[in-house]
Protein backbone atom coordinates (compact mmCIF):
# COMPACT_ATOMS: atom_id res chain seq x y z
CA UNK A 1 0.00 0.00 0.00
CA UNK A 2 1.53 3.37 -0.71
CA UNK A 3 1.26 6.19 1.39
CA UNK A 4 -1.10 8.29 -0.87
CA UNK A 5 -3.08 4.76 -0.23
CA UNK A 6 -3.05 5.05 3.10
CA UNK A 7 -3.38 8.58 3.70
CA UNK A 8 -6.48 8.82 1.33
CA UNK A 9 -7.47 5.43 3.70
CA UNK A 10 -7.45 7.48 6.42
CA UNK A 11 -8.46 10.65 5.38
CA UNK A 12 -12.13 8.47 4.21
CA UNK A 13 -11.92 6.85 7.68
CA UNK A 14 -11.64 9.86 9.49
CA UNK A 15 -14.82 11.17 7.22
CA UNK A 16 -16.69 8.25 7.67
CA UNK A 17 -16.03 8.60 12.07
CA UNK A 18 -17.16 12.45 11.64
CA UNK A 19 -20.46 11.36 10.02
CA UNK A 20 -20.77 9.15 12.64
CA UNK A 21 -20.75 11.57 15.35
CA UNK A 22 -22.35 14.16 14.14
CA UNK A 23 -25.58 11.56 13.32
CA UNK A 24 -25.32 10.65 17.14
CA UNK A 25 -25.66 13.93 18.48
CA UNK A 26 -28.48 15.00 16.23
CA UNK A 27 -31.51 15.21 18.47
CA UNK A 28 -34.22 12.87 18.41
CA UNK A 29 -37.34 13.41 20.04
CA UNK A 30 -38.18 11.56 23.23
CA UNK A 31 -40.24 8.35 23.61
CA UNK A 32 -43.92 9.15 23.90
CA UNK A 33 -44.85 9.19 27.92
CA UNK A 34 -47.74 7.17 28.01
CA UNK A 35 -50.26 5.07 25.72
CA UNK A 36 -53.30 6.53 24.13
CA UNK A 37 -57.01 5.69 24.73
CA UNK A 38 -57.58 5.68 20.78
CA UNK A 39 -61.11 6.51 20.78
CA UNK A 40 -61.13 9.32 23.46
CA UNK A 41 -57.92 10.73 21.68
CA UNK A 42 -58.36 10.26 17.52
CA UNK A 43 -62.05 11.91 17.18
CA UNK A 44 -63.34 15.56 16.84
CA UNK A 45 -61.17 18.56 17.17
CA UNK A 46 -58.09 19.50 18.17
CA UNK A 47 -56.97 23.60 18.26
CA UNK A 48 -53.31 24.38 17.39
CA UNK A 49 -51.62 26.60 20.22
CA UNK A 50 -48.03 26.93 19.34
CA UNK A 51 -46.13 24.95 17.11
CA UNK A 52 -42.60 25.33 15.55
CA UNK A 53 -42.43 27.45 12.11
CA UNK A 54 -41.96 26.26 9.21
CA UNK A 55 -42.68 27.48 5.43
CA UNK A 56 -45.63 25.22 5.54
CA UNK A 57 -47.21 27.04 8.06
CA UNK A 58 -46.36 30.82 7.11
CA UNK A 59 -49.18 33.16 7.80
CA UNK A 60 -51.34 30.58 9.10
CA UNK A 61 -53.77 31.24 12.06
CA UNK A 62 -56.10 29.09 13.57
CA UNK A 63 -55.13 25.64 12.82
CA UNK A 64 -57.12 22.83 13.62
CA UNK A 65 -56.49 19.05 13.68
CA UNK A 66 -60.09 16.65 13.14
CA UNK A 67 -59.69 13.41 13.10
CA UNK A 68 -62.98 11.13 11.84
CA UNK A 69 -64.04 7.97 10.16
CA UNK A 70 -64.23 8.29 6.35
CA UNK A 71 -67.32 6.09 4.45
CA UNK A 72 -65.15 2.99 4.40
CA UNK A 73 -64.18 2.89 8.43
CA UNK A 74 -60.45 4.48 7.74
CA UNK A 75 -59.49 6.91 10.23
CA UNK A 76 -58.49 10.58 8.22
CA UNK A 77 -56.94 13.37 9.98
CA UNK A 78 -58.10 16.77 8.60
CA UNK A 79 -55.49 19.58 9.31
CA UNK A 80 -56.51 23.26 8.19
CA UNK A 81 -55.20 26.40 9.11
CA UNK A 82 -57.22 30.61 7.83
CA UNK A 83 -54.54 32.26 5.78
CA UNK A 84 -53.41 35.61 7.75
CA UNK A 85 -57.12 36.44 9.96
CA UNK A 86 -59.00 34.05 11.16
CA UNK A 87 -61.46 35.11 8.58
CA UNK A 88 -58.77 34.30 5.62
CA UNK A 89 -59.00 31.26 3.25
CA UNK A 90 -58.91 27.85 4.60
CA UNK A 91 -55.87 25.88 3.31
CA UNK A 92 -56.60 22.24 4.25
CA UNK A 93 -54.26 19.12 4.14
CA UNK A 94 -56.06 15.90 4.76
CA UNK A 95 -55.10 11.74 4.39
CA UNK A 96 -55.74 8.60 6.02
CA UNK A 97 -53.89 7.73 9.60
CA UNK A 98 -51.82 4.72 10.08
CA UNK A 99 -50.81 3.38 13.56
CA UNK A 100 -47.06 2.88 13.75
CA UNK A 101 -47.11 1.25 17.09
CA UNK A 102 -50.96 -0.11 17.51
CA UNK A 103 -51.77 -0.72 21.34
CA UNK A 104 -49.92 2.39 22.17
CA UNK A 105 -51.27 4.67 19.55
CA UNK A 106 -48.63 7.26 20.16
CA UNK A 107 -46.74 7.04 16.72
CA UNK A 108 -48.99 7.52 13.64
CA UNK A 109 -48.03 8.01 9.91
CA UNK A 110 -50.59 10.43 7.32
CA UNK A 111 -50.53 10.20 3.83
CA UNK A 112 -51.86 13.61 2.90
CA UNK A 113 -52.58 14.81 -0.76
CA UNK A 114 -50.80 17.79 -1.79
CA UNK A 115 -52.11 19.84 -4.93
CA UNK A 116 -54.70 17.30 -5.34
CA UNK A 117 -52.61 14.68 -6.62
CA UNK A 118 -49.34 14.89 -4.89
CA UNK A 119 -48.67 12.42 -1.83
CA UNK A 120 -46.79 13.23 0.90
CA UNK A 121 -46.48 11.34 4.12
CA UNK A 122 -45.75 12.85 7.81
CA UNK A 123 -44.96 10.55 11.05
CA UNK A 124 -46.27 11.93 14.30
CA UNK A 125 -45.21 11.50 17.80
CA UNK A 126 -47.82 12.36 20.44
CA UNK A 127 -45.20 12.70 23.31
CA UNK A 128 -47.41 13.69 25.73
CA UNK A 129 -51.11 14.63 26.54
CA UNK A 130 -53.26 15.21 29.61
CA UNK A 131 -54.64 12.19 31.27
CA UNK A 132 -58.43 14.06 30.40
CA UNK A 133 -57.32 14.49 26.99
CA UNK A 134 -57.44 17.69 27.08
CA UNK A 135 -54.20 18.93 25.44
CA UNK A 136 -51.43 17.13 23.39
CA UNK A 137 -47.89 17.61 22.50
CA UNK A 138 -46.60 16.12 19.01
CA UNK A 139 -43.19 16.12 17.05
CA UNK A 140 -41.67 14.33 14.32
CA UNK A 141 -39.37 11.70 15.45
CA UNK A 142 -36.46 14.24 14.56
CA UNK A 143 -37.86 16.73 17.15
CA UNK A 144 -37.36 19.26 14.50
CA UNK A 145 -40.65 20.45 14.55
CA UNK A 146 -42.93 20.23 17.56
CA UNK A 147 -46.47 21.86 18.53
CA UNK A 148 -48.91 21.54 21.07
CA UNK A 149 -52.69 21.09 21.22
CA UNK A 150 -55.70 21.92 23.23
CA UNK A 151 -59.87 20.99 23.04
CA UNK A 152 -60.02 24.63 23.18
CA UNK A 153 -59.69 27.36 20.84
CA UNK A 154 -58.64 30.47 23.93
CA UNK A 155 -56.61 27.90 26.86
CA UNK A 156 -55.81 30.56 29.71
CA UNK A 157 -52.31 32.04 29.92
CA UNK A 158 -51.86 29.73 32.63
CA UNK A 159 -52.17 26.38 30.64
CA UNK A 160 -50.23 28.31 27.33
CA UNK A 161 -46.86 28.45 29.74
CA UNK A 162 -47.44 25.10 31.30
CA UNK A 163 -47.30 23.27 27.77
CA UNK A 164 -44.56 25.57 26.39
CA UNK A 165 -42.28 24.28 29.63
CA UNK A 166 -43.55 20.45 29.17
CA UNK A 167 -42.38 21.40 25.42
CA UNK A 168 -39.11 22.64 27.33
CA UNK A 169 -38.58 20.03 29.80
CA UNK A 170 -39.35 17.50 26.94
CA UNK A 171 -35.70 18.69 25.28
CA UNK A 172 -36.85 21.41 23.16
CA UNK A 173 -36.03 24.81 22.68
CA UNK A 174 -39.34 26.56 23.65
CA UNK A 175 -38.08 30.01 22.18
CA UNK A 176 -38.37 29.28 18.77
CA UNK A 177 -42.17 28.09 19.17
CA UNK A 178 -44.53 30.49 17.55
CA UNK A 179 -48.37 31.04 19.05
CA UNK A 180 -50.91 31.79 16.37
CA UNK A 181 -53.89 30.72 18.07
CA UNK A 182 -56.20 33.36 16.56
CA UNK A 183 -59.77 31.92 16.31
CA UNK A 184 -62.96 33.44 15.48
CA UNK A 185 -65.28 35.04 17.74
CA UNK A 186 -67.72 32.37 19.04
CA UNK A 187 -65.57 29.69 18.14
CA UNK A 188 -65.84 26.58 20.90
Amino acid sequence: MTGATKTGLLIGLAMLMAGCVANSERPKAPEPSRPIDAARFFTGRWYEIARTPMKLTDGCVAGTTDYYRAPDGQLMDRDACRTDTPEGKEKVYEGPVTFLNPGSDTKVSVRYTVWGFVPVSRTYWMLDHDADYGWFIVSDPEFENVSFFTRQPRPSTAEVKALTERVRSLGYDASKLEYPMQFRAGEK
